[in-house]
């Protein structure tokens, strides 16, 4: 654990240095959350059968809980978990996210789809698309 007693997560520094100033200005503390690891279902075959990848918590002053076994990792399935129960009593609060960060989390996620359609398209065609100014 890194000044507090948040945890550090399988993330960059800047995204669980936001995640951190979000649980505190919403007065989240980690000790009262309480965390449980499951077994995760679906893709990843051995690895997620042999493994509790999946994430579960619940903010106990609120009753808020959170399901997470989006990826194969316990540790970036627990940054993510924190992320959505965050996003969930920030609407609860009356908190909400601005619109202008709903838009830029639009445009971040049409840029994403974007570049793995090309990228679909390089692998089928086998030559690479010669434009890529729009994509960064």
């Amino acid at each position: 654990m890194n000044g507090g007693d948040m945890v550090c997560f399988a993330v960059s520094e800047e995204k669980n240095q936001g995640l951190k100033e979000k649980m505190k200005a919403l007065g989240i503390r980690e000790r009262d959350l309480e965390e449980k690891f499951v077994r995760s279902s679906g893709k990843g075959g051995q690895k997620v059968n042999k493994t509790s990848t999946c994430v579960y918590i619940k903010h106990l002053p609120t009753g808020i809980q959170v399901k997470c076994m989006r990826e194969r990792s316990q540790s970036i399935n627990r940054f993510l978990a924190r992320r959505e129960l965050v996003e969930k009593i920030e609407r609860k609060s009356g908190h909400g996210i601005s619109d202008e960060l709903r838009k830029q989390r639009i445009i971040k996620q049409k840029r994403r789809r974007k570049r793995r359609f090309v990228n679909k398209l390089e692998k089928v065609d086998g030559s690479r698309a010669t434009n890529h100014e729009g994509m960064s």
